[in-house]
């Protein structure tokens, strides 16, 4: 992983911010508590997303906003809830109480990112009381550098670790997402130009057997679209994976997708678990490039063969079973740059230090 310090910059803005006195805004909660940026989180804070979220206008989601921090979970929900407030800082773990999922609605430009260690943990397993935040009708949004920790998978129908919902422009980049209820990280309702970049999905927690839904495991990890019937999502959907790494414990959807354009590229698939990697659903356009796929179950699955275009090109499959081919359609072009690394230094990069998870010490820009 290439980490960018734009020093120039970080100068500048550093500078700016001395000559203006920068103050907390105007409206802000005052039980949260404001954080002086230094010139190295403004020039972190200053980047912009690669991938699909550096189309339609690009994602800078607070941009050079002092920050706020928080350390519990009443002063997390207001921020996140306070449109007023652009940069959140998260320091320790905040617990999320039984039915405090936390609905974060119709707001632009923000960024949401976690100190070294930073965890949002919830510890409900029931339908409507799980989960930890559901992100709907936002533009321009980073979240980044958090581990967010379910209870564990429990078929009841319940709420994923994290939703993004009929938002645009967002990048989530170094989380960690871990035990969701019904799933670790879902995109759905013509959501549009999203990159989930050095992220790690995984089961550490058994699977609750008995749920209402029938499957005894499921812990399925990541599903783009909703249904075959929410055609409104055609023309949406439009997600960068990029260097993540679906490790221990994920069964099926890393990801699975409908509708969408999806570029998934140089990650890391290692589930001993697993029964079936990237799903391709209904209308699904996949280009499926240098990835690694090692001692896993049905690398590519095809499922009912409707889906528009499945290319996989330049990966690495070692001690796979199942599917590693595409259904022989091109898949999308697409409309960005980016650096693609061969696929034999893919799980290397992935899986240092400093690659997917929340690895990093706080809002530190990251280049792909």
């Amino acid at each position: 992983m290439k980490t960018t310090y734009f020093s120039s910059l970080a100068i500048i803005i550093a500078m700016a911010c001395i000559s203006l006195s920068c103050k907390k805004s105007q409206g802000e909660n005052t039980d949260l508590k404001p954080l002086t940026m230094g010139a190295a989180q403004a020039a972190a804070a200053a980047c912009s997303a690669q991938g699909w979220a550096s189309q339609n206008g690009g994602t800078t989601g607070g941009g050079t906003a002092t920050a706020t921090v928080v350390t519990t979970y009443a002063t997390l929900k207001a921020a996140i809830q306070n449109t007023s407030v652009k940069v959140i800082q998260v320091n320790g773990t905040i617990t999320i109480p039984s039915g405090g999922r936390i609905s974060f609605q119709d707001q632009t430009g923000k960024t949401i990112f976690g100190s070294s260690g930073a965890k949002l943990v919830s510890a409900d397993q029931t339908k409507d009381n799980s989960g930890i935040i559901y992100v709907k009708r936002c533009n321009n949004i980073i979240i980044r550098n958090l581990t967010f920790e379910g209870p564990g998978a429990y078929d009841v129908d319940g709420w994923d670790n994290a939703t993004i919902d009929a938002s645009n422009n967002v990048w989530v980049d170094h989380c960690e997402f871990r035990d969701g209820v019904d799933g670790n990280f879902d995109i759905k309702n013509t959501a549009d130009y999203i990159t989930v970049s050095y992220c790690k999905f995984a089961y550490l927690k058994p699977p609750k057997a008995g749920g209402s839904g029938g499957s005894d495991d499921h812990r399925f990890s990541n599903l783009i679209g909703s249904s075959d019937g929410a055609t409104a999502d055609r023309g949406h959907l439009r997600i960068t994976f990029a260097r993540c790494w679906w490790a221990q414990g994920c069964v099926a959807r890393m990801p699975r997708v409908r509708f969408g354009k999806v570029h998934i590229v140089n990650s890391y698939f290692n589930s001993t678990a697993s029964s079936y990697c990237i799903q391709a659903g209904f209308e699904a356009n996949l280009l499926i490039a240098s990835n690694v796929f090692e001692n896993v179950k049905t690398p590519i699955d095809l499922m009912s063969k409707t889906s528009t275009a499945v290319q996989v090109t330049g990966n690495t499959f070692t001690s796979v079973t199942g599917n590693t081919a595409g259904n022989g359609v091109t898949a999308f072009t697409p409309p960005y740059s980016i650096s693609i690394l061969s696929a034999s230094s893919v799980k290397s990069t992935v899986t240092a230090s400093n690659g997917a998870g929340a690895t990093l010490s706080g809002n530190t820009c990251t280049s792909i």
